[in-house]
């Protein structure tokens, strides 16, 4: 099969031909209909962030496809089946996972990053962490379902527990950062969208946000949010990854307000925990999302309560992926997909 291998930080992933990969008792082959380009890949390509499998690998966690072939004891699929993969699979055993947070699961592995993921023909994965993708959603926008909208999902109601009439925030409106948007209002939320980029935040009021701020346009970042919340944000969403904006977001809540983290950071932020202490401020971080909740996006998805396919704004074959990966560093695009 084709694939687009990793080879190690600072290189262009290699297009070749590769030995097609067998699934194993409990698992499906996938043949490979789409398969996001997510920012995750710029982290191991551009930033040296480590993956656990080590180079030579193939990235890519955002798939959707067609079931190939089924490993020993699989009975819940049939070859040709749509079908969309859990970006993290988990073990199911261990204290998380029983719990029901699966997503935190410390045996858990991810497509792309454990193992070898979907940039390529055909991608293997466990059945259990698979789910039907119904013919009234597309194959190809689909497979963006997988972290771009599953994510938010997590964050906005698992993690952020946003309900009807809540003032919410959203710092940082990249392709998970909109869906956070969307899926907040989706919720009942008032959003307001905050990035500096005016295009993004053009696509911010189309998914749903109430008002939008560029904050270069304002002398204080919280002080322009508390206006337009009516006091602060009862739930602020940070969704970029940087120890500014993450202090912004905690400076627009309103007392007793909740600050969900999830963009990724490795450096600190600035945190008065005399006031976290004082005005009861919550801080949680949102890692991914449940398997188990897959089917509830997917659904959201077919009812039209949530946009997918006007989010690819950009497609490539599989032997384009490096064009595609400049496209997103040049954040033109608002969702890409690669198809084999």
């Amino acid at each position: 099969m084709k694939a687009a291998i990793f080879l190690g930080p600072d290189q262009p992933l290699d297009v070749r031909d590769v030995p097609t990969p067998e699934p194993g008792p409990g698992e499906i082959l996938i043949r490979v209909a789409a398969c996001g380009v997510c920012h995750t890949d710029l982290h191991y390509i551009d930033h040296g962030t480590p993956t656990f499998k080590a180079p030579p690998m193939i990235l890519g966690h955002e798939i959707s496809g067609t079931v190939s072939a089924l490993g020993r004891g699989v009975t819940s699929f049939s070859e040709g089946d749509r079908v969309l993969a859990a970006a993290v699979t988990s073990c199911g055993a261990c204290p998380a996972c029983r719990e029901g947070r699966e997503n935190i699961c410390p045996h858990g592995f991810m497509l792309g990053n454990h193992i070898d993921g979907g940039y390529a023909e055909y991608v293997v994965t466990p059945a259990k962490d698979t789910f039907p993708l119904p013919d009234d959603v597309p194959l190809i926008e689909g497979s963006i379902i997988a972290d771009a909208i599953t994510t938010p999902y997590h964050a906005v109601v698992n993690r952020g527990r946003v309900r009807p009439g809540d003032a919410v925030v959203v710092f940082g409106c990249g392709g998970v950062g909109l869906n956070v948007v969307q899926m907040a209002a989706a919720r009942g939320g008032r959003v307001v969208a905050v990035d500096i980029a005016d295009r993004k935040l053009e696509w911010a009021r189309k998914l749903g946000a109430a008002e939008v701020l560029n904050p270069e346009d304002v002398e204080r970042v919280d002080k322009a949010l508390r206006k337009l919340t009516g006091g602060g944000a009862d739930v602020a969403f940070e969704v970029i990854g940087n120890p500014r904006t993450q202090e912004q977001a905690l400076a627009a809540l309103k007392t007793g307000g909740r600050l969900v983290m999830v963009g990724y950071s490795p450096e600190a932020m600035t945190l008065n925990s005399g006031r976290v202490m004082f005005r009861e401020l919550e801080i949680v971080g949102s890692l991914g999302c449940r398997p188990t909740d897959y089917p509830r996006v997917i659904d959201m998805v077919r009812q039209g309560r949530i946009r997918l396919k006007e989010l690819v704004t950009h497609r490539y074959a599989l032997d384009d992926i490096n064009e595609a990966l400049e496209t997103l560093r040049s954040g033109a695009a608002i969702r890409a997909v690669v198809t084999p």
